[in-house]
């Protein structure tokens, strides 16, 4: 005869029943979408939407934008004696900063429309400091499932000399990265 109240083990002690719903546990998707004022981090934003966020509806889409810190826009000040010395004015360093900050709110809206378009919504974030390291802080702080950034397609002389923030990202982001690339058509 079965008890309806506990199960009782063979030392006379309840046990408990276990009932499960066997529901499968979803994580949900975090994109994030690196962006800059150039044509190619919209092009791989886009294509984002298009091949990823599509196919995944629940996916959370966050946009991200790095911008250079202001205060390290100085200039040299030479007199007698004294060398190495750099100033910025506040004057000038606060001009800067706004400026900067207008320019990647439009930047982040430009993206937020891309998204907007395809009826798709997303969130934003403006990091400040090196796109790199800014970038990769950004997506470990949000616990990104996948890091989406396009690619200038930069020669290997050039990428030695100028870095490549996608180079850099697929080595040290703590997620994949995927980079996507202009099309002949577009590289042209």
């Amino acid at each position: 005869m079965e008890d309806t109240h506990a199960a009782t083990a063979a030392s006379g002690t309840p046990e408990a029943r276990v009932e499960s719903a066997e529901r499968p546990v979803t994580k949900v998707l975090k994109v994030v979408a690196a962006v800059d004022a150039s044509e190619e981090s919209l092009q791989a934003l886009s294509w984002a939407l298009d091949n990823i966020v599509r196919c995944h509806p629940d996916a959370a889409l966050v946009v991200v934008h790095a911008q250079h810190a202001a205060d390290h826009f100085v200039y040299p000040v030479a007199a007698h004696g004294i060398g190495g010395i750099t100033y910025a004015a506040p004057s000038a360093v606060e001009s800067m900063r706004k400026a900067q900050e207008e320019n990647s709110r439009r930047i982040v809206a430009r993206a937020l429309e891309i998204c907007k378009e395809r009826q798709v919504g997303a969130t934003a974030a403006i990091v400040e400091g090196d796109a790199k390291e800014a970038i990769c802080q950004a997506v470990e702080r949000m616990q990104a499932g996948l890091l989406v950034l396009g690619s200038r397609g930069l020669g290997r002389i050039k990428r030695a000399f100028l870095g490549s923030v996608s180079d850099y990202l697929s080595h040290h982001a703590c997620c994949p990265v995927l980079v996507v690339k202009p099309t002949k058509a577009q590289a042209k």
